[in-house]
């Protein structure tokens, strides 16, 4: 593929810049930061350098106009709006700038609807109603003059113990590109260009920590970590990437031109911007060191195709004017990088935006349509991980709600939502939308029942003074629903988010012992995970210490409340299944169901690394049968195949089963996982109907990298099954690839079509 030329209007008007003003465009400038340091190593970036001098030559972004501190929308418009009429009206060249916001779970803006963090995307399998959740965030967005989301985050899950691990979308890559590519179709439908991160391989953390290195191969990479962003930039047509702040095998990705221009430009095709994450130009100085001063930083960047410096222009400011005019850069690097943010500007309609119509009077950033989504994706994404029968709940008319999470909204936001990111900063400012906590989204549902509401503990610390109330509690209840998990924040301010990396996944501080003494009065037991990352819950799931049931939520976001209540109550029926393996232990980390069959448990090793419940479990309030796979003779390594199933409920409600396709190549070139997602479906049926659903997996769907690095797929035999998660093998058929081995090319497509008959 080979990206479009620029237009004529944009080459003239590179031809009529100076240096400065060129590298005014490839700059950011975070105008309201003000004392407010969000990273560390934030407050040692050139942050006194003023706005009036910074844009005097123009400006290529503004950062976080909504999303640094709780601002009034509409006030706040009104300011953007004065703003690009300066930029319009007295800078020489009179182009405005790009607006750029955090959107992970919603527009992180004050009022603005939160959504479900991403893995609850994951825990849904419906790429439609993330599109739909997508576009709805642009439309916020783009109403307040934003015109560049920095989202979503493509990062396939390896280590639960990283932090960031709720704001990625799975395990599985194939399930991270759809998902994935949905919610950027969603975003650019609505006019926002979303921005893929974080290119690549970050989730590959050694010891899954923040920013560490990354030690993965070339194969690795190849399959698992890189199809999610080909996906999104050949498929989702994706107009810009972020950089990982990681190095892979020593090379910083910031200053890989094989990455960033060699594998993403010439390889895919990708024609849009590269922006870089926040402060890692400089990170190349000060972090990586790779470079000696900020100025060679800024040229490694730019060199390796960086186009844009975010949030600031600590490196391509003056340390880079400097590089340029002592000619150690040249300037057609730079002319590179302004040409592609011009060609963005333009196609944002920004180069012929006058801002001479008045600024919204007023904003609705979460309506009735917001919250449906936000409802209908939660209520999706709940996980049912074991049930004895309790659930769901009749009409119990007394009930202990007992857990730390058991009255906190903002257990039920993710790390990027502006309550974690940003009020925490802002103790007393309200939040500014309405979100339930799972208390009062209960006592709503179960108006006539009488509550004991006990915390029993903190999320974190070791206090079990509140221990004896909550037993009480239960005593004298007919349930019991114990809320644990999470409190989500950045760099130490919270169990988990980023920069909030563990060495355990015991779930924090007592809460195991917490629910263990619940558990012991003999009550019956609801367990409700709210939480960013799986934790090593095996002891609730088996034996003597476990509920009568367990519910895992991934941050199900501002009616998460609400769809949680109604699954309890049996109003609506589970459908969510775990985007990610339910880990044993940390000591079990990394860990990936793409395991070849050397990394499954055996007999030559002492230690297990089985996961307590597989990617793709979940269960439901009715029961799904699964039989009758066929596979089509005519399977080739050049077309793929066809695969049909009857999936038919067996229960005696209404229910969405997830139709999982898997399949293994049991003799290849190489080290193949024993199971492998390549097709998925959600079918709703009522109790006694059948479906029979078609899969057209594509051959690319089926290719690996051999000994060569190519990306082919090779003929012979082909396990493939549907089962309820990717351990069970309900229903096999085997099949043959003919013909010779079909290396994958740019044209090949790329995603499983789905087809539904009754």
């Amino acid at each position: 593929m080979s990206a479009a030329a620029p237009s004529s209007r944009v080459v003239d008007l590179l031809g009529q810049m100076t240096l400065e003003e060129k590298l005014a465009q490839l700059v950011g400038f975070w105008i309201d930061q003000g004392d407010e340091v969000v990273a560390p190593m934030a407050g040692e970036m050139a942050g006194s350098t003023r706005y009036a001098d910074a844009s005097v030559h123009g400006i290529g972004h503004l950062t976080r106009v909504y999303g640094t501190r709780p601002v009034d929308p509409v006030e706040r418009a009104q300011w953007l709006w004065s703003e690009q009429r300066r930029l319009r009206e007295q800078t020489r060249l009179g182009i405005p700038a790009i607006v750029h916001e955090e959107c992970l779970t919603g527009l992180a803006a004050w009022q603005a609807a939160t959504f479900p963090t991403p893995l609850a995307w994951g825990a849904a399998f419906d790429p439609e109603l993330v599109a739909a959740v997508g576009e709805v965030i642009g439309e916020s967005m783009r109403e307040l003059g934003i015109h560049q989301g920095l989202a979503p985050v493509l990062d396939v899950i390896r280590d639960p113990r990283w932090g960031r691990v709720d704001e990625c979308i799975g395990e599985d890559p194939y399930l991270v590109g759809t998902v994935g590519t949905a919610y950027v179709r969603g975003l650019q439908d609505a006019g926002v260009h979303a921005t893929l991160k974080h290119f690549a391989a970050y989730s590959a953390s050694q010891a899954g920590r923040n920013h560490a290195p990354v030690h993965a191969g070339r194969r690795e990479l190849q399959d698992v970590f890189l199809p999610p962003f080909e996906m999104a930039v050949r498929d989702g047509g994706a107009r810009s990437v972020m950089n990982s702040y990681a190095d892979i095998d020593g090379v910083p990705v910031a200053a890989s031109g094989e990455m960033l221009t060699g594998l993403l430009r010439e390889e895919w095709g990708f024609d849009g911007v590269v922006v870089s994450d926040y402060f890692s130009v400089a990170f190349l100085e000060t972090m990586h060191k790779i470079a000696a001063d900020r100025g060679e930083a800024a040229a490694l960047a730019l060199a390796a195709g960086i186009d844009v410096e975010l949030p600031t222009g600590d490196a391509y400011a003056e340390p880079l004017a400097r590089r340029v005019r002592e000619g150690a850069v040249p300037i057609a690097d730079v002319d590179r990088a302004v040409l592609r943010v011009l060609t963005q500007k333009e196609e944002l309609g920004l180069l012929d935006a006058t801002f001479e119509e008045p600024a919204p009077a007023s904003v609705d950033l979460d309506t009735p349509r917001h919250r449906e989504l936000a409802r209908r994706l939660a209520e999706e994404s709940i996980v049912l991980l074991t049930n004895d029968g309790v659930l769901p709940l009749a009409e119990p008319t007394r009930i202990a709600l007992i857990g730390p999470n058991a009255d906190a909204a903002s257990a039920l936001m993710g790390c990027y939502s502006f309550v974690n990111h940003v009020l925490a900063h802002h103790p007393g400012v309200p939040m500014g939308f309405e979100i339930p906590s799972p208390r009062e989204a209960l006592t709503a549902r179960y108006p006539g029942a009488s509550f004991d509401v006990a915390e029993g503990c903190a999320v974190e610390g070791d206090d079990r003074s509140g221990f004896t109330a909550a037993i009480d509690a239960a005593r004298g209840a007919e349930v019991a629903i114990v809320a644990v998990g999470d409190r989500a924040g950045l760099f130490g301010r919270g169990t988990v988010g980023e920069g909030n990396d563990v060495e355990s996944l015991e779930l924090p501080g007592v809460q195991r012992e917490l629910v263990e003494r619940i558990v012991a009065t003999g009550t019956p037991v609801v367990l409700v995970v709210l939480s960013g990352r799986p934790y090593a819950i095996d002891w609730a799931l088996e034996g003597e210490t476990a509920p009568a049931a367990v519910l895992q939520s991934f941050f199900p976001g501002e009616e998460g409340a609400t769809a949680l209540a109604s699954l309890l109550a049996g109003d609506s029926v589970p459908s969510g299944r775990l985007p990610v393996s339910l880990p044993r232990s940390a000591g079990a980390q990394p860990y990936s169901y793409l395991h070849p069959l050397l990394g499954a448990a055996n007999e030559i090793t002492s230690a297990d690394s089985t996961p307590v419940r597989p990617f793709g479990f979940g269960l439901s309030y009715t029961r799904f049968a699964h039989r009758d796979l066929e596979v089509d003779a005519d399977a080739s390594t050049a077309g793929g195949f066809t695969a049909r199933v009857v999936v038919e409920n067996v229960g005696d409600r209404s229910g969405v089963d997830v139709v999982q396709l898997y399949t293994h190549d049991p003799v290849a070139s190489v080290t193949r996982p024993v199971a492998q997602l390549v097709g998925y479906a959600r079918v709703e049926l009522a109790a006694g109907q059948r479906a029979t659903v078609e899969f057209a997996v594509p051959a690319a769907r089926l290719a690996f990298s051999d000994r060569g690095y190519r990306r082919v797929v090779e003929p012979g035999a082909l396990e493939v099954w549907v089962g309820p998660s990717c351990d069970e093998r309900e229903t096999v058929a085997e099949t043959t690839l003919a013909g010779g081995v079909h290396e994958i090319t740019a044209r090949d497509e790329r995603l499983t079509v789905v087809s539904i008959t009754s």
